[in-house]
């Protein structure tokens, strides 16, 4: 071997020892299923709200200086610095200091961070398949409309996945001059292949590409989607579905629903709301499924509440789990000032969960048809 080449093979046994080392990290997941990583050395680290603490959370209920995460030994302990609300350590408030095992979770304020003992090289691996699937997360966000602010039918939209990548899909737009269709897709399981599922479903109905299938018919469209997804033929996934079809000129919704709960229709002046949903079955669960279909007049004005069940099904501070009938009250709510109606309900939503992020696909749709 000439020299050039012995130096390259004795950087790489140095780059190998490197990366099978082992660190101390702080992992914390955020709303939108990022993961920030955060490497505890022999300096330890200050957790707190702003600089100098060298984990900085922007929560309100995280004091400055809120707790000390210290290397001792091939261990982490922390510590309280007096802070407001108290540290946790899987959910024991600290009195003193305390071991933080491997596995543990450390909450400050509404924040939870996992301590995780990783090698370099997985660290290296994770950070490359976290930034991986944040470039699919902003091309899965880049297929969905974009609001509508004006016009006569008015859209505004949230979509918050559980995960980096959700299994929900929606989307709305005009289908001819007087037609305009909605739909809302809700794939079982989270992660890439709800993902690229709920992505496949989207596409198709984005360019209307059903083949021979009338998109103003939701029962057709249904049926159609039930042959061509058949679970047994895609990874045994399957989805739930609401689509609807409004025409102008009559103001009249065309709707079906498939295994999904009702879209409720909204007056202009509030008060009672109308739950629109046909007892269809799941889309891919049995073959030749016969989809039925049913309409609505909606008064000028109205608004249709379009949302997963991401939205309701939450477990609340006081560990109650709530069903629908807990969430539509917040649907009469008059939106804040500042706030969207969808920001609104979001923010009393994650008012009234437990701290940690969302167990499902948070997706909301708000429809007004003046």
């Amino acid at each position: 071997m000439d020299e050039d080449q012995t130096r390259i093979v004795t950087q790489a046994r140095g780059r190998d020892e490197r990366l099978d080392e082992r660190v101390h990290c702080l992992e914390l997941v955020d709303g939108h299923g990022l993961v920030r990583r955060h490497l505890v050395g022999s300096a330890g680290a200050v957790v707190g709200r702003a600089a100098p603490a060298d984990i900085i959370l922007a929560d309100t209920e995280v004091s400055r200086a809120h707790c000390r995460v210290a290397l001792e030994g091939e261990g982490l302990v922390v510590s309280d610095l007096n802070s407001t609300n108290g540290t946790f350590v899987d959910g024991t408030r600290l009195t003193g200091a305390a071991f933080l095992p491997v596995g543990a979770v450390l909450r400050v304020g509404r924040v939870s961070l996992k301590h995780e003992w990783r090698t370099c090289l997985e660290v290296v691996q994770t950070d490359q398949l976290d930034r991986d699937l944040t470039r699919a997360s902003a091309y899965v966000q880049a297929l969905l409309p974009p609001p509508l602010v004006q016009g006569p039918i008015r859209a505004d939209w949230l979509y918050q996945p559980s995960a980096k990548l959700g299994g929900d899909a929606f989307g709305y737009g005009p289908l001819t001059d007087d037609l305009f269709l909605a739909y809302l897709i809700d794939v079982s399981g989270h992660g890439a292949g709800a993902a690229m599922h709920s992505v496949t479903v989207m596409n198709l109905l984005r360019q209307h590409a059903l083949p021979s299938t009338d998109m103003a018919d939701p029962a057709q469209v249904l049926a159609s989607l039930n042959a061509m997804f058949q679970m047994e033929q895609h990874a045994e996934m399957y989805f739930t579905m609401w689509y609807g079809v409004y025409d102008r000129r009559s103001r009249r919704l065309s709707y079906a629903s498939a295994g999904h709960h009702p879209a409720f229709l909204v007056p202009p002046a509030g008060g009672e709301f109308t739950p629109l949903r046909t007892r269809n079955g799941l889309v891919g669960a049995v073959p030749g499924k016969v989809f039925v279909a049913d309409t609505a007049q909606v008064p000028a004005g109205a608004s249709l509440f379009l949302f997963s069940d991401g939205v309701f099904e939450i477990v609340t501070n006081d560990g109650q789990e709530w069903g629908l009938n807990d969430f539509l009250p917040l649907i009469l709510k008059p939106a804040v000032d500042g706030l969207t109606t969808c920001q609104t309900i979001f923010r009393d939503v994650t008012k009234a969960a437990r701290p940690g992020g969302f167990d499902d696909d948070f997706s909301l749709v708000v429809l007004t048809f003046d």
